[in-house]
Protein backbone atom coordinates (compact mmCIF):
# COMPACT_ATOMS: atom_id res chain seq x y z
CA UNK A 1 0.00 0.00 0.00
CA UNK A 2 1.35 2.95 -1.01
CA UNK A 3 2.22 5.62 1.91
CA UNK A 4 0.07 8.35 3.09
CA UNK A 5 0.64 11.64 3.56
CA UNK A 6 1.11 11.72 7.46
CA UNK A 7 3.58 8.23 6.78
CA UNK A 8 5.67 9.97 4.32
CA UNK A 9 5.90 13.41 6.75
CA UNK A 10 6.55 10.37 10.23
CA UNK A 11 9.19 9.19 7.69
CA UNK A 12 11.03 12.66 6.97
CA UNK A 13 10.78 13.57 10.62
CA UNK A 14 12.56 10.47 11.52
CA UNK A 15 15.09 10.18 9.38
CA UNK A 16 15.93 13.95 10.13
CA UNK A 17 16.18 12.79 13.83
CA UNK A 18 18.54 9.76 12.82
CA UNK A 19 20.73 12.22 11.11
CA UNK A 20 21.33 14.82 14.17
CA UNK A 21 21.94 11.30 15.99
CA UNK A 22 24.60 9.97 13.87
CA UNK A 23 26.08 13.09 14.32
CA UNK A 24 26.21 13.41 18.01
CA UNK A 25 27.29 10.09 18.33
CA UNK A 26 29.80 11.04 16.09
CA UNK A 27 31.02 13.56 18.15
CA UNK A 28 30.47 11.91 21.57
CA UNK A 29 33.01 8.86 19.81
CA UNK A 30 35.79 11.11 18.92
CA UNK A 31 35.03 10.24 15.26
CA UNK A 32 32.99 7.55 13.22
CA UNK A 33 32.20 6.13 9.70
CA UNK A 34 29.69 9.51 9.58
CA UNK A 35 29.75 9.80 5.94
CA UNK A 36 28.22 5.74 4.93
CA UNK A 37 26.69 6.41 7.74
CA UNK A 38 24.28 9.43 7.05
CA UNK A 39 23.68 8.13 3.26
CA UNK A 40 21.25 4.61 4.41
CA UNK A 41 19.47 6.80 7.16
CA UNK A 42 16.10 6.72 4.41
CA UNK A 43 16.93 2.94 3.65
CA UNK A 44 16.68 2.17 7.35
CA UNK A 45 14.43 4.06 8.71
CA UNK A 46 11.78 3.06 6.17
CA UNK A 47 13.22 -0.41 7.29
CA UNK A 48 12.69 -0.19 11.17
CA UNK A 49 9.30 2.22 10.88
CA UNK A 50 7.18 0.29 8.25
CA UNK A 51 8.67 -2.68 6.76
CA UNK A 52 10.12 -4.98 9.63
CA UNK A 53 8.50 -6.88 11.71
CA UNK A 54 10.41 -6.66 15.29
CA UNK A 55 9.47 -6.28 18.83
CA UNK A 56 11.60 -4.61 20.91
CA UNK A 57 10.52 -5.95 23.96
CA UNK A 58 11.33 -9.55 22.62
CA UNK A 59 14.39 -9.00 20.57
CA UNK A 60 14.53 -12.70 20.24
CA UNK A 61 11.57 -13.61 18.92
CA UNK A 62 11.74 -16.63 16.33
CA UNK A 63 9.42 -14.92 13.55
CA UNK A 64 10.77 -11.26 13.90
CA UNK A 65 12.27 -9.92 10.39
CA UNK A 66 16.23 -9.89 10.49
CA UNK A 67 18.56 -6.98 9.52
CA UNK A 68 22.01 -7.28 8.65
CA UNK A 69 24.00 -4.71 8.08
CA UNK A 70 26.71 -5.64 5.38
CA UNK A 71 28.66 -2.46 5.41
CA UNK A 72 29.01 -2.54 9.47
CA UNK A 73 31.33 0.39 9.80
CA UNK A 74 28.16 2.26 9.43
CA UNK A 75 27.04 0.96 12.79
CA UNK A 76 27.38 4.63 13.88
CA UNK A 77 23.72 5.19 12.58
CA UNK A 78 22.36 1.55 13.50
CA UNK A 79 22.98 2.27 17.30
CA UNK A 80 20.89 5.39 17.16
CA UNK A 81 17.92 3.73 14.93
CA UNK A 82 17.58 0.52 17.62
CA UNK A 83 17.61 2.70 20.11
CA UNK A 84 14.76 5.28 18.72
CA UNK A 85 12.90 2.36 18.19
CA UNK A 86 12.98 1.07 21.93
CA UNK A 87 15.82 -2.24 22.06
CA UNK A 88 18.04 0.31 24.14
CA UNK A 89 18.28 3.13 26.64
CA UNK A 90 19.13 6.19 24.12
CA UNK A 91 21.59 7.58 27.04
CA UNK A 92 24.08 4.84 26.95
CA UNK A 93 25.18 5.97 23.00
CA UNK A 94 27.30 8.43 24.86
CA UNK A 95 29.71 5.42 25.43
CA UNK A 96 30.12 4.66 21.81
CA UNK A 97 33.11 3.25 20.85
CA UNK A 98 34.73 3.67 24.59
CA UNK A 99 36.37 1.29 26.96
CA UNK A 100 33.55 -0.92 28.58
CA UNK A 101 31.07 0.37 26.11
CA UNK A 102 28.74 -2.09 24.36
CA UNK A 103 29.27 -0.19 21.21
CA UNK A 104 32.32 -1.03 18.87
CA UNK A 105 32.71 0.81 16.14
CA UNK A 106 31.40 -2.60 14.47
CA UNK A 107 28.34 -3.64 16.07
CA UNK A 108 28.69 -6.90 17.99
CA UNK A 109 25.10 -8.82 18.40
CA UNK A 110 26.47 -10.56 21.60
CA UNK A 111 26.52 -6.67 23.19
CA UNK A 112 24.12 -4.70 21.56
CA UNK A 113 20.21 -5.51 21.92
CA UNK A 114 18.19 -5.70 18.80
CA UNK A 115 21.37 -6.67 16.82
CA UNK A 116 20.73 -9.87 13.99
CA UNK A 117 24.64 -10.11 13.15
CA UNK A 118 27.99 -8.63 14.39
CA UNK A 119 30.16 -7.50 11.01
CA UNK A 120 33.86 -6.83 10.60
CA UNK A 121 35.43 -7.56 7.69
CA UNK A 122 33.42 -6.51 4.54
CA UNK A 123 32.04 -8.46 2.09
CA UNK A 124 30.30 -11.35 4.37
CA UNK A 125 26.48 -9.64 5.16
CA UNK A 126 25.04 -11.09 2.11
CA UNK A 127 26.31 -14.65 3.20
CA UNK A 128 24.88 -14.62 6.26
CA UNK A 129 22.30 -13.21 5.57
CA UNK A 130 21.53 -15.96 2.69
CA UNK A 131 22.37 -18.34 5.69
CA UNK A 132 18.94 -16.32 7.57
CA UNK A 133 17.05 -17.09 4.60
CA UNK A 134 17.63 -20.55 3.94
CA UNK A 135 16.87 -21.20 8.16
CA UNK A 136 13.38 -19.89 7.36
CA UNK A 137 12.62 -22.17 5.14
CA UNK A 138 13.88 -25.15 6.87
CA UNK A 139 12.09 -23.95 10.10
CA UNK A 140 9.06 -23.08 7.95
CA UNK A 141 9.22 -19.43 9.14
CA UNK A 142 7.56 -16.57 7.43
CA UNK A 143 9.91 -13.94 8.09
CA UNK A 144 12.41 -11.88 6.05
CA UNK A 145 15.85 -11.08 6.06
CA UNK A 146 17.56 -7.71 4.86
CA UNK A 147 21.01 -7.14 4.14
CA UNK A 148 22.23 -3.37 3.32
CA UNK A 149 25.19 -3.93 1.51
CA UNK A 150 28.31 -1.10 0.49
CA UNK A 151 29.15 -0.37 -3.11
CA UNK A 152 32.87 -0.33 -1.83
CA UNK A 153 32.38 -3.78 -0.18
CA UNK A 154 30.96 -5.64 -4.31
CA UNK A 155 34.69 -5.80 -4.83
CA UNK A 156 34.44 -8.75 -2.22
CA UNK A 157 33.77 -12.26 -4.12
CA UNK A 158 31.98 -13.55 -1.51
CA UNK A 159 29.15 -11.67 -2.01
CA UNK A 160 29.42 -12.96 -5.75
CA UNK A 161 29.28 -16.24 -4.13
CA UNK A 162 26.34 -15.51 -2.00
CA UNK A 163 24.69 -13.95 -4.87
CA UNK A 164 24.91 -16.97 -7.04
CA UNK A 165 23.96 -18.85 -3.80
CA UNK A 166 20.49 -17.42 -3.49
CA UNK A 167 19.77 -17.06 -6.77
CA UNK A 168 20.10 -20.59 -7.33
CA UNK A 169 17.59 -21.28 -4.16
CA UNK A 170 15.32 -18.58 -5.26
CA UNK A 171 15.39 -17.27 -1.67
CA UNK A 172 12.86 -14.84 -2.17
CA UNK A 173 12.53 -13.93 1.28
CA UNK A 174 16.18 -12.44 1.21
CA UNK A 175 16.34 -8.85 0.12
CA UNK A 176 19.57 -7.12 -0.25
CA UNK A 177 19.52 -3.35 -0.99
CA UNK A 178 23.10 -1.50 -2.24
CA UNK A 179 23.84 1.99 -0.89
CA UNK A 180 25.23 3.00 -3.85
CA UNK A 181 26.88 6.59 -2.72
CA UNK A 182 29.96 5.93 -5.40
CA UNK A 183 32.53 6.36 -2.64
CA UNK A 184 34.78 4.26 -0.63
CA UNK A 185 37.72 4.56 1.81
CA UNK A 186 40.12 4.78 -0.72
CA UNK A 187 37.85 7.63 -3.14
CA UNK A 188 35.09 6.90 -5.64
CA UNK A 189 34.33 3.98 -6.08
CA UNK A 190 34.43 3.90 -9.78
CA UNK A 191 38.05 4.64 -9.89
CA UNK A 192 39.36 2.48 -7.15
CA UNK A 193 37.59 -0.96 -8.87
CA UNK A 194 34.49 -0.08 -11.17
CA UNK A 195 30.95 -1.68 -10.67
CA UNK A 196 29.19 -0.43 -13.61
CA UNK A 197 26.91 -1.92 -15.19
CA UNK A 198 25.97 -2.67 -11.79
CA UNK A 199 22.15 -3.84 -12.55
CA UNK A 200 23.61 -6.25 -15.71
CA UNK A 201 25.72 -7.93 -13.07
CA UNK A 202 22.92 -8.59 -10.88
CA UNK A 203 20.94 -9.84 -12.95
CA UNK A 204 23.18 -12.03 -14.69
CA UNK A 205 23.70 -13.58 -10.87
CA UNK A 206 19.70 -13.81 -11.38
CA UNK A 207 18.00 -11.22 -9.79
CA UNK A 208 15.73 -8.80 -10.32
CA UNK A 209 16.71 -5.40 -10.27
CA UNK A 210 15.01 -2.53 -9.04
CA UNK A 211 16.85 0.93 -8.85
CA UNK A 212 15.86 3.77 -7.09
CA UNK A 213 16.56 7.21 -5.41
CA UNK A 214 17.96 6.17 -2.15
CA UNK A 215 16.72 9.16 -0.29
CA UNK A 216 13.02 9.14 -1.74
CA UNK A 217 10.76 7.50 0.76
CA UNK A 218 8.40 6.93 -2.36
CA UNK A 219 10.47 5.00 -4.35
CA UNK A 220 11.79 2.87 -1.62
CA UNK A 221 8.32 1.90 -0.68
CA UNK A 222 7.17 1.15 -4.11
CA UNK A 223 10.70 -1.20 -4.71
CA UNK A 224 10.54 -2.88 -1.03
CA UNK A 225 6.92 -3.55 -1.34
CA UNK A 226 7.30 -5.35 -4.70
CA UNK A 227 10.86 -6.86 -3.51
CA UNK A 228 8.50 -8.72 -0.28
CA UNK A 229 6.16 -10.17 -2.43
CA UNK A 230 8.90 -11.54 -4.52
CA UNK A 231 8.02 -15.08 -5.54
CA UNK A 232 9.85 -15.94 -9.37
CA UNK A 233 12.95 -14.84 -8.02
CA UNK A 234 14.86 -12.62 -5.55
CA UNK A 235 14.75 -9.04 -5.97
CA UNK A 236 17.42 -6.42 -5.43
CA UNK A 237 17.34 -2.47 -4.66
CA UNK A 238 20.19 -0.70 -5.95
CA UNK A 239 19.62 2.86 -4.06
CA UNK A 240 21.18 5.26 -5.17
CA UNK A 241 22.46 7.65 -2.74
CA UNK A 242 24.73 10.65 -1.71
CA UNK A 243 27.55 10.20 0.46
CA UNK A 244 27.31 12.27 3.57
CA UNK A 245 24.01 13.32 3.00
CA UNK A 246 22.61 16.15 4.82
CA UNK A 247 25.07 17.81 6.19
CA UNK A 248 25.89 20.33 3.41
CA UNK A 249 29.97 20.63 4.16
CA UNK A 250 29.74 16.65 4.11
CA UNK A 251 27.94 15.56 1.13
CA UNK A 252 29.80 13.71 -1.86
CA UNK A 253 33.18 13.94 0.18
CA UNK A 254 35.19 10.78 0.33
CA UNK A 255 36.91 12.35 3.07
CA UNK A 256 33.95 11.55 5.37
CA UNK A 257 34.10 8.08 5.01
CA UNK A 258 35.68 8.52 8.58
CA UNK A 259 35.96 11.59 10.09
CA UNK A 260 35.59 13.34 13.72
CA UNK A 261 33.79 16.43 14.22
CA UNK A 262 34.37 19.24 17.17
CA UNK A 263 32.05 21.61 18.91
CA UNK A 264 31.99 23.83 15.99
CA UNK A 265 31.28 21.44 13.37
CA UNK A 266 29.14 19.31 14.88
CA UNK A 267 26.31 22.53 15.78
CA UNK A 268 27.02 23.05 12.12
CA UNK A 269 26.17 19.82 10.93
CA UNK A 270 23.35 19.71 12.83
CA UNK A 271 22.07 23.14 11.90
CA UNK A 272 22.57 21.48 8.22
CA UNK A 273 20.09 18.91 8.66
CA UNK A 274 16.40 19.67 7.57
CA UNK A 275 12.91 17.82 7.05
CA UNK A 276 11.78 18.26 3.48
CA UNK A 277 8.20 18.38 4.15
Amino acid sequence: MALTDSELKNLKEKAAQLRKDIIDVTFWAGGAHIGGALSMVEIITILYYKYMKIDPENPDWEERDRFVLSKGHAGVGLAPMLANVGFFDKEILKTFNKFNSPFGMHLDSLKVRGLDASTGSLGHGLSMALGMALAARVKNLNYKTYCLLGDGELNEGSNWEAMMAASHYKTTNLIPIVDYNKHMIDGRVEEVMSLEPLDKKWEAFGFEVLKVDGHNFIELDKALEKAVSAVEKPVVIIANTIKGKGVDFMEDETKWHYGSIDSIAWEKAKASVKVDL
